[in-house]
C-alpha cells in the first residue's frame, strides 16, 4: 500500500464527498475523553473539518488542530465559528511536526492513511513533538471485516511503535462512523449516503 495521494483530500472537502466529515466527533474519540483517556496539551493532527478540536477545546483542553489541506481547515474554522467554540487551527504536515510539547496526541483515522515508508516517518515526527510520557492514541480503519477507504492489520500498527523511543500499550476493538457513498455504499448493502459503523483499532502508545 502506497499513502493516499494529497490531492484526494483537498477535492473530498471543496466537493463535500469525505467519508469521514461526518458532522460529529468519532464516538471511539468521545468515549475516549470521557474514560479520562486526554490529559495536558493535545495535538489533534489531520484534523480535518475539526470536529475533536472543537469538542476538546470546547471543553476545556488546550488543543491545537493541523492539516495539510487548506480546504479543510476552511472547514474546520467555519465549524468553529458556527458553535461559537474558540479553537486553534494551523496547517502543518504530519510528517514534519514541529512545536509543542504534546502531553496527548489523538489520530483520528490519520495514520492509516499511510503507506510503510510514510507510517515510519509519521511515528518519527510525533516523537519530535511529544514529551517523554505522552500518551498517542490512534484510531485506524481495520482489515478484519468489510468497510471503506484504507483498512489495515493489528500487525501493521504494532510494527510501526515497535521502535526505539516508543512503547506500544494496547490496541483494541472499535467502530468508526463514516458516511457510505456510492460503490461503498452498495459493498456494505445500504443506501447511499448512510451512516455506517465499520471496524476500526484504537491502539495507545507511549512516547519513551
Amino acid at each position: 500500500m502506497t499513502s493516499v495521494e494529497r490531492s484526494a483530500f483537498d477535492a473530498a472537502y471543496e466537493e463535500g464527498t469525505a467519508p469521514w466529515v461526518i458532522g460529529e466527533p468519532q464516538p471511539a474519540v468521545v468515549e475516549l475523553e470521557r474514560a479520562g483517556g486526554i490529559s495536558g496539551k493535545v495535538l489533534d493532527p489531520g484534523c480535518g473539518a475539526g470536529e475533536h478540536t472543537i469538542l476538546l477545546a470546547g471543553l476545556g483542553y488546550d488543543v491545537l488542530g493541523v492539516d495539510f489541506s487548506g480546504p479543510a481547515l476552511e472547514r474546520a474554522r467555519a465549524n468553529a465559528a458556527e458553535r461559537q467554540v474558540e479553537a486553534r487551527f494551523e496547517v502543518a504536515d504530519a510528517l514534519a511536526l514541529d512545536g509543542g510539547p504534546y502531553d496527548t496526541v489523538v489520530d483520528s483515522a490519520l495514520f492509516h492513511v499511510f503507506g510503510p515508508e510514510d507510517r515510519a516517518k509519521y511515528v518519527r515526527s510525533l516523537h519530535a513533538v511529544c514529551r517523554p510520557g505522552a500518551t498517542v492514541h490512534v484510531l485506524a480503519l481495520s482489515d478484519t471485516e468489510p468497510g471503506f477507504g484504507p483498512r489495515l492489520p493489528e500487525s501493521v500498527i504494532r510494527e510501526a511503535f515497535d521502535v526505539p523511543g516508543w512503547r506500544l500499550e494496547e490496541v483494541q476493538e472499535r467502530r468508526y462512523r463514516g458516511i457510505a457513498r456510492g460503490e461503498r455504499a452498495d459493498g456494505l448493502g445500504v443506501a447511499d449516503g448512510s451512516l455506517v459503523d465499520v471496524a476500526a483499532w484504537l491502539a495507545r502508545a507511549t512516547r519513551l
